[in-house]
């Protein structure tokens, strides 16, 4: 068989999924063989380890070999502009690789920026021998990108995704009904003129956020003024630029929901440069909980969404269809729960 040679020059390994459909048998089947597990029978054994010669494929055999024969080597695939929801994603999955033995390799995607940049990310982490990988948002929304890790036959659990159905197998949260829950808690406290900082144009999260944020204002019978909804990126920068903007304002929000907390906290110390207490002079809420959020001062109001523990069953649930033939197909899309942590941040108002 014709070696295959990337657009770049470079030689392509053969792929799981290569090996699975010369040898007759699903990937699930391959993945045994290679980790040297006594359930597959032996023609079969050899058929498979047959395919693997003919077609010189190459799994990162030190890595097998560290991992022992009931451990995963998986890996986790992000370009995340918030440290802080990678930092607690990565603690989750770490700690559940730990407790199970498998090994957990991380995969910087930040030099994806153009479509023909996926062909050489994708052949990376199909050339390392993996046997799942775990897509951070907002890789987990790219169809592109999802389409040609499908391609070469890597099983994937998608957090976050862009939809939950036909999109394989994922794990989320419910964006906008936590957001319009948020929303309503400020209601709730009498806060009728409320501004709001968007996230990333081109994450799904940041419109269900916004659209929640709308189905609260408008089931409350209050009017959304344009000029109090603003784009974020996500970042700590993003949320101070976009409460500048609203407190320059002559009739300033008495609250601002920024839907995420790096932008919550950036939107807290734009208060303070515009001579504002918080919460008595203007409530500020966020998204998230992660760790920023008790750290500064006050300490944030904030959607907990479970990060971590998103992480941490992201590795049971990619193993769940590794390790089990009945699993492998079926599409599964558990959506985790969330709940708003009150602290100092918000005041009720008359």
């Amino acid at each position: 068989m014709a070696e295959k040679i990337s657009k770049s020059g470079r030689r392509q390994h053969a792929t799981i999924k290569e090996v699975a459909e010369l040898a007759g048998v699903s990937q699930m089947t391959v993945s045994r063989v290679l980790n040297r597990r006594d359930v597959v029978r032996e023609a079969t054994r050899a058929r498979v380890e047959e395919a693997i010669r003919e077609l010189k494929y190459r799994p990162n055999l030190l890595a097998r070999s560290l991992a022992g024969g009931n451990s995963l080597f998986i890996g986790m695939i992000f370009n995340n502009p918030s440290n802080s929801y990678l930092s607690e994603l990565l603690i989750g999955a770490m700690n559940r690789c730990r407790e199970a033995g498998h090994h957990l390799v991380l995969e910087d995607f930040s030099s994806y920026k153009e479509p023909e940049d996926v062909d050489e990310l994708v052949g990376r982490v199909s050339g390392a021998g993996l046997d799942g990988i775990l897509v951070v948002p907002p890789l987990s929304e790219d169809d592109l990108l999802l389409s040609k890790l499908d391609e070469v036959g890597i099983p994937c659990v998608l957090i976050a995704p862009r939809t939950r159905s036909g999109s394989g197998t994922s794990l989320s949260i419910d964006d906008e009904a936590a957001a319009k829950q948020m929303t309503e808690y400020l209601i709730e406290r009498g806060h009728k003129r409320i501004g709001f900082v968007s996230g990333a144009e081109d994450q799904i999260s940041s419109h269900r956020r916004y659209s929640g944020f709308q189905m609260a204002m408008a089931e409350a019978g209050l009017e959304i003024d344009p000029d109090l909804v603003r784009r974020g990126r996500f970042t700590y920068r993003s949320g101070m630029e976009a409460a500048d903007r609203m407190l320059d304002m002559a009739d300033a929000p008495t609250a601002i929901f920024a839907s995420n907390d790096d932008m919550a906290a950036g939107v807290i110390a734009s208060a303070f440069r515009h001579g504002k207490r918080v919460p008595e002079d203007i409530s500020v809420v966020g998204y998230d909980d992660t760790p920023i959020a008790s750290a500064i001062w006050p300490q944030l109001t904030t959607v907990r969404q479970p990060i971590a523990e998103m992480g941490y069953q992201s590795v049971d649930l990619l193993a769940s269809f590794i390790g089990d033939e009945d699993q492998a197909g079926k599409d599964l899309h558990p959506v985790l729960d969330v709940a708003i942590i009150e602290r100092d941040s918000v005041k009720r108002v008359s």
